[in-house]
Parts: C-alpha cells; sequence; structure tokens
C-alpha cells in the first residue's frame, strides 16, 4: 500500500534530496569517503556551504547587505538569539499560536515586551488585523505559519520598525520581499532539511547596536565573520538542504512553488467546505496553505477516531491532529505532491458515503 506523508514534522523531503543524500552518505562528492565522515573544513564542504548560500539569495531575491547562516539549536534557540542581539529597550510581539507565544516569553528575560494583539482567547484560530506596532519598539517579532492552529500570514507585512520573522514552516512556499524584514529565521525540518540545521537571512547593519555582552555562539556576527563555520556545523541536513534549494530552482522557483501550494490547498479546502461531515477550524481568510486543519462536524463528533483508522488504513500518514485542536491536520509542505492530497480527498468522500 503507498504511503502519504502528512507529518507536521520532521516531514516529507523531495525525492531527489532523500536520494542525493543517501549517494553523499556513501560517496561525497567522489571523495570515497561518507558525508557524515568528512571535514567541514574541507573545499569540497566548503562548497556546498557556498551554494547553498547562493541559492537562498537566489531564490528569496536577497537583496544586498544580508547576510545568509546555518545554525545549530532549532527555531527555539532563535527565540533566544533575537533579543540576545536586537532588544535594547522594547519589543512587539504578535502572538498567533504557541510559538509565537514561546518566542515572546523568552524575550522577556531581555528587556520590555509588548504583546501588540493576540488571538489566543479564540484557541489560535484567526490572525489578528487591527493593531499598533509601537514605533519605539526595537523591533517588531511575527510567526508567520501557525503549524498547529492552522493559520498563515500571506503578506508580507509593512512596519515602522525592525520586522523579524519565524519561518520555520512556510519558507520558501511562496515568494518573500526580505527587503520587509530585519531578519528571517527558522527550523529546516518542514520546507527544506533533515533537523539539525536552521537557517537565518539578517541584515548586516542591524546588528552590534545592543549595549549587553552577548556571548560568542549567540552573536549573530560570529557566524557572519565564520561564514557559519565557526564550530563544526551540521553537515548532513546542510547538504541535504542543498539538495533541496536545487529542486526548487529546476521546479520553476518559488512563483511556481507558490502556485502549486495553492492547488493543494485549495483541493483540500473545498472538499473540507463541501463534506457534511467535516469542518476546518481556522478563519478562511487566514487559512494556512501548509497546515490544514479540520474536525468533524459536531453531529459526527462520534466518528472522529473511526475516521482515523480509516484514513490510515488507506496509507494517509500523520493526519491526526495536535492536541490543542484534535481532530486533524494535513501537512501539505512544498515536496508532498497533489496526489497525496486528491488521495486524501478521496479517503474523506469515501467515509462520507459510508456515514
Amino acid at each position: 500500500m503507498k504511503k502519504y506523508n502528512f507529518n507536521a514534522g520532521p516531514s516529507i523531503l523531495p525525492h531527489e534530496t532523500v536520494v542525493n543524500t543517501m549517494k553523499a552518505m556513501e560517496d561525497f562528492a567522489g571523495t570515497g569517503i561518507g558525508l557524515m565522515e568528512i571535514s567541514h573544513r574541507t573545499k569540497d564542504f566548503q562548497a556546498v556551504v557556498d551554494e547553498a548560500v547562493a541559492l537562498f539569495k537566489e531564490l528569496l531575491n536577497i537583496p544586498e547587505g544580508y547576510s545568509v547562516l546555518f545554525l545549530g539549536g532549532g527555531a527555539s534557540l532563535q527565540f533566544c538569539m533575537v533579543p540576545f542581539n536586537l532588544l535594547e529597550k522594547k519589543a512587539a510581539y504578535l502572538n498567533t499560536g504557541t510559538w509565537a507565544n514561546k518566542a515572546q516569553k523568552e524575550a522577556r528575560l531581555f528587556g520590555e515586551v509588548v504583546e501588540v494583539a493576540s488571538s489566543k482567547d479564540a484557541n489560535y484560530t484567526f490572525i489578528p488585523k487591527d493593531y499598533v506596532i509601537p514605533t519605539d519598539a526595537d523591533y517588531f517579532h511575527i510567526t508567520t505559519n501557525n503549524t498547529i492552529f492552522g493559520t498563515e500570514i500571506h503578506t508580507d507585512l509593512d512596519s515602522p520598525v525592525t520586522l523579524v520573522a519565524d519561518m520555520s514552516s512556510d519558507i520558501f512556499s511562496r515568494p518573500v520581499d526580505v527587503s520587509k524584514y530585519g531578519l528571517i529565521y527558522g527550523g529546516a525540518q518542514k520546507n527544506l532539511a533533515p533537523a539539525g540545521v536552521t537557517f537565518v537571512i539578517v541584515k548586516d547593519e542591524i546588528l552590534g547596536k545592543v549595549s549587553r555582552q552577548i556571548p560568542t555562539m549567540l552573536d549573530y556576527r560570529t557566524h557572519i565573520k565564520d561564514g557559519s563555520m565557526f564550530n563544526t556545523p551540521p553537515v548532513l541536513p546542510i547538504y541535504a538542504a542543498l539538495q533541496t534549494l536545487k529542486w526548487l530552482k529546476n521546479l520553476g522557483g518559488l512563483e511556481a512553488m507558490y502556485r502549486i501550494n495553492r492547488e493543494k490547498a485549495d483541493l483540500l479546502y473545498s472538499e473540507i467546505d463541501r463534506n457534511k461531515l467535516f469542518k476546518g477550524t481556522a478563519a478562511k481568510e487566514d487559512r494556512s496553505l501548509m497546515n490544514i486543519c479540520f474536525v468533524m462536524n459536531d453531529e459526527y463528533k462520534e466518528l472522529e477516531a473511526d475516521f482515523l483508522q480509516f484514513a490510515v488504513s488507506r496509507g494517509m500518514v500523520g493526519i491526526k491532529g495536535h492536541r490543542s485542536v484534535g481532530g486533524f491536520r494535513a501537512s501539505t509542505y512544498n515536496a508532498l505532491p497533489k496526489e497525496a492530497v486528491q488521495a486524501l480527498v478521496d479517503t474523506m468522500q469515501e467515509f462520507e458515503k459510508q456515514h
């Protein structure tokens, strides 16, 4: 039976990424040595990092004056590094979900934090719209896609202060106007690579403005100076990330990827809205293209466990919803083929006929 991987992360990767990385694990760049055994200081691996940085800049059209870094620690470490490097007096945060909430909690260790708006009281089912960003804030932090609750900020916001974004789960899913951001970061394990590497895109001129001393490893300038090689980087995930970036370029870039992602999301959301058994959980205007959350309609609530078992029996993997929302979550990241979404839609329709 064919399996369809809807896991929220670590999640599906392009087939080319998996195959090429497996080959390199045995023989990297014709050296006769496996990828997991090479020195990160070799010229062959430096070429991997250089090409990955170049493709980041090309695919996202990153302007001059920005650095691309590959770090460890996941996005959770960035919750600390961002305020460590940028928060002098006050920071502003938009609270749209679990990870946004955790990010602002960490920032409070470094200075005043203003929560400009929150949808927590509505279980994060929408993105707040009418809020004021304080112009005296050192930066404004957003989480562009909320994996647990299935909401997404679909446009690049205009901010009167430095805009910082956690794009862990929607990076490379659509074109982004990087010039509107001072810093973008994210864990790679959803749309880019296996778990273990974190990407950071930072505007160089925003650094070095805080008065506090920053530990060497937590200072972005350290990693800019040493080209992500201050310490041993996560070699295998960086190599895998390069394979995914090549795949994206060959696909036609982010405009093409965005079109495919909209088609996949439209297909599944249309079925959710049509099927009498199901309903979506997020406000329609804020529905995520990456994490599609839905539950049984109230009158069919007792069928939830039955549908999950039914879906699993037909090859659907990882569609159980997060405990904060319940129901079901289909993560439709870049590498998930439209065929998988159609298979889930067919499963939903078949279950509807039976009930």
